[in-house]
């Protein structure tokens, strides 16, 4: 059976049982068929080629004067080879290095949280905080680039800001979506600005490091000690393994094309994280009991140390926490949908066919919130990802990065990034619940209504809050342990 090309079934309600089912690819627009496919089909649809399998337009499209023909908006032999090129600046090697960056501007943070709590600035909001923290790790692991923008202000990650809540408006706004229209309008124009801004860094640095690199040579890929002491040759940043990066035959990047994939991963990486550390945060604190066991695990590795840095191989010492982590990134997916277009007609088991040119959403909510799958799937429970409770489950039941050929090429550095945040917060902080229920904000990234706060106290005096401090609404407090 083919699906007509105009082919249209109404929706369920978004409070419908349905629409919280697994994992649902919902074919939109008036044009194109408008249908619901579940769970049994999503294995079979990511497998697919990624030169079938592409990005559509209708919303990636508002990124392509920011972030060009990148990894995120390319598709079929661009997008393969684009791929295998960034593929090694990914290695666990490389990861390694980014690490003391992800200690480093953790400690800057909570640096300024003591600071803000004795100058009686109590209340923050943590998504600003980590926002600004991711945006900080990114810089110096991509560029290799002292901001500071954690302290003072920094036209390019004003930009970069600006960028992202531009591209939300459009997306509400059904005129602007005719670029005609757009680019005359006061908001297309602050884009243009903004897209000036980052475009003239990133040329610049890009600029400059090849300059660097043909006549110094090539930077370290990975650090090294001899006899205890770390060699001193600088570390290879993401822009250098870009521009040291070849094909198979002998072909590198082009300057453009190292730009479109630095600003690109500084798009994709800073609010995709911070989301997803702030929801661990916020869930941690609703449950003390498995915040206090984090808290233990990361204190008995760090015992008898002189430093609290972590180190990579001290990643996979920290079970319990990832279990913690990965349970928030599925109650709460920084990401809620992603969207694919297919170039054929797909048939599906049983003999359904999938006309060329549909455009496809897969709810990550959907397929997180699938009761069938996540027994009461709105309880934060880590237990789901113990090693035996997990054995059975399906790959595809559990997509916070997508899944198939497309899906997140930076989880690895994702999932690092976030590890070291949480351990190191949970070390010195306390968290605890106050007010009401937050309430979720889908946008670019999943963010909560009003922001999501902390209310920080000076330490030790987090349990003599009063009556009128707990019932902040959409708070929590955090004291130093």
């Amino acid at each position: 059976m083919v699906l007509p090309s105009h082919h249209q079934v109404v929706l369920p309600h978004p409070l419908h049982p349905y629409f919280l089912l697994p994992c649902c690819l919902l074919f939109f627009l008036a044009s194109r068929p408008t249908v619901t496919i579940f769970l049994n089909l999503l294995h079979h649809l990511s497998i697919l080629a990624a030169s079938i399998t592409v990005k559509d337009e209708l919303f990636y499209g508002f990124l392509r004067p920011w972030l060009g023909q990148s990894l995120l908006l390319s598709n079929g032999e661009d997008w393969s080879r684009r791929r295998r090129l960034l593929t090694p600046a990914f290695h666990f090697d490389i990861l390694k290095n980014y690490v003391k960056i992800f200690n480093h501007s953790t400690d800057i943070m909570h640096s300024k949280w003591r600071r803000l709590v004795a100058e009686g600035q109590s209340r923050q909001d943590m998504f600003s905080h980590i926002s600004l923290m991711t945006l900080d790790s990114l810089l110096r692991c991509t560029f290799s680039y002292n901001s500071n923008c954690q302290e003072s202000s920094s036209e390019y990650v004003a930009a970069i800001f600006e960028l992202s809540t531009l591209v939300i408006e459009r997306r509400g706004c059904i005129l602007h979506h005719w670029d005609w229209l757009y680019w005359r309008s006061p908001e297309g124009q602050r884009f243009k600005q903004a897209c000036s801004v980052v475009h003239r860094f990133t040329k610049t640095v890009v600029q400059e490091r090849r300059a660097q690199l043909l006549h110094q040579g090539e930077p370290e890929r990975h650090t090294d000690t001899t006899g205890g002491e770390e060699k001193r040759k600088r570390v290879a940043d993401f822009i250098d393994l870009l521009l040291v990066s070849k094909d198979e035959e002998g072909h590198g990047l082009t300057d453009e094309e190292i730009k479109a994939e630095a600003d690109t991963f500084m798009f994709a990486g800073h609010d995709t994280t911070a989301s997803g550390i702030s929801w661990v945060l916020y869930n941690l604190s609703q449950h003390q009991d498995y915040q206090d066991r984090c808290r233990t695990e990361v204190n008995d590795l760090l015992q008898d140390r002189k430093t609290e840095d972590l180190d990579w191989s001290d990643l996979s010492s920290l079970p319990f926490t990832t279990m913690c982590i990965k349970e928030s990134l599925r109650l709460h997916s920084p990401v809620s949908a992603v969207t694919r277009r297919y170039t054929k007609d797909i048939t599906v088991p049983g003999g359904r066919v999938i006309p060329q040119g549909s455009i496809c959403l897969v709810s990550i909510y959907g397929t997180h919130h699938n009761p069938e799958i996540w027994p009461d799937p709105d309880v934060y429970n880590p237990m789901r990802f113990d090693p035996e409770n997990s054995k059975d489950r399906s790959s595809h039941a559990f997509i916070p990065f997508s899944s198939g050929p497309r899906n997140c090429i930076g989880q690895k550095f994702a999932m690092a990034e976030m590890r070291v945040v949480v351990a190191l917060t949970l070390r010195r902080f306390r968290l605890t619940p106050g007010g009401v229920e937050v309430r979720r904000l889908p946008q670019l990234v999943l963010r909560a209504e009003g922001g999501l706060w902390l209310t920080t106290d000076k330490p030790h005096t987090c349990s003599s809050l009063s009556q009128m401090d707990i019932k902040l609404t959409g708070t929590c407090c955090f004291s130093q342990v």
